[in-house]
């Protein structure tokens, strides 16, 4: 690996990867799209966000179609250069961590203590040019990934001279699930990281880094992978995926809808809570987790398109499925003290956390 970071290859990745965020960036400023109000905050206003998220990205999957197809460049270079750009995003997210740093003591910050505040950052919201920052990471983060994974596709081509059916089931299920995201990108405003996390190196480096070179790890292993993939197990995997997605989406969607309109209509029905807060509608009326179990299958599908012939492709979907019911788990001690009794009615109206009947 050393061997390939070379001062030319560097150079490259950080011309690559730079250009790559500023372009984005300035793409989320100039681009139009509809206004939301993102969550009151605890002085009551709202942030008002420019959502052109799935704009920029359909834009960005037309130009490299455009570019292959016309042969401008190749985006075999995202791979010839991987380690390079993963020691760049390494750097460019640890600076970033520094900056968003200095900015919250110019600001003002609630301090903690140094390492404290530099792990989990000075503040909540912090902006430029009138962008989120926090926000806007998940684009670089989500875009990185798609953009890698399409590299490996176009790697995986121009060394076979086609696609496997296991690299266009990954691409299928990736595309939709960047797609999706974008068009829920609203869904994002109501979640705990952009409420109430502050942007620090946690978040930072999840998404600048961790996230397009962790959860593209499969794409390792099928660009070389020429192994058929038999029927049964593309029409098992479509199966999973689908289920796993509609439950994800489905449960997401429901949440969001009611808390913006606590009337929403939820499976044909007025949404019904405990206490007036807490949703039993719909899918939150079996399980109080379910949203994690339907990513979780959705992972499980395209890893498994890798076959189980290395343990490697599986580390992310393992990962989480530990992550998971942790995160789970610490939620409910947070809600349990937050809402009391009320949340021992919630629980006992949706028994299960993320497996109905098991767990």
């Amino acid at each position: 690996m050393l061997a390939t970071l070379t001062p030319h290859k560097i150079l490259v990745a950080a011309a690559l990867y730079g250009g790559f965020v500023v372009v984005l960036f300035i793409g989320s400023i100039a681009l139009p799209g509809a206004v939301h109000d993102g969550a009151p905050l605890p002085d009551g206003t709202r942030i008002k966000y420019k959502l052109n998220g799935l704009v920029l990205y359909l834009l960005l999957a037309a130009f490299l179609a455009t570019a292959g197809y016309f042969k401008w460049f190749s985006l075999r270079i995202v791979i010839d250069h991987f380690w390079a750009l993963l020691a760049v995003a390494n750097v460019f997210a640890f600076s970033l961590t520094g900056i968003l740093y200095w900015k919250g003591r110019r600001a003002g910050a609630k301090l903690q203590g140094p390492l404290h505040d530099l792990f989990m950052g000075t503040e909540v919201n912090p902006t430029l040019f009138g962008v989120d920052l926090k926000m806007f990471a998940y684009r670089p983060s989500l875009m990185g990934l798609g953009v890698l994974n399409w590299a490996f596709a176009v790697t995986q081509y121009e060394t076979l001279g086609h696609l496997t059916t296991r690299m266009w089931l990954y691409q299928a299920f990736y595309f939709a699930y960047l797609t999706n995201y974008f068009q829920f990108e609203y869904g994002m405003l109501y979640t705990w990281d952009i409420i109430a996390e502050k942007f620090g190196w946690m978040l930072v480096w999840g998404d600048y880094v961790l996230v397009p070179f962790f959860y593209s790890i499969c794409g390792w292993y099928l660009y070389a992978n020429t192994e058929p993939l038999p029927g049964y197990t593309a029409a098992a995997l479509v199966l999973l995926y689908c289920v796993g997605f509609w439950l994800f989406r489905g449960t997401n969607d429901q949440k969001h809808r009611y808390k913006v309109n606590p009337k929403a209509i939820i499976w044909g029905k007025p949404a019904e809570t405990v206490g007036g807060k807490l949703l039993v509608s719909g899918f939150w009326g079996i399980g109080r987790k379910l949203n994690y179990t339907g990513e979780l299958m959705v992972y499980f599908s395209w890893t498994m398109t890798c076959g189980f012939d290395s343990l490697i492709p599986f580390i992310l979907p393992l990962w989480l499925a530990c992550l998971f019911p942790h995160r789970a788990w610490r939620d409910e001690q947070r809600c349990r003290a937050k809402y009391g009794d009320v949340w021992t009615e919630y629980c006992r109206r949706a028994r299960f956390r993320m497996i109905p009947f098991i767990y």
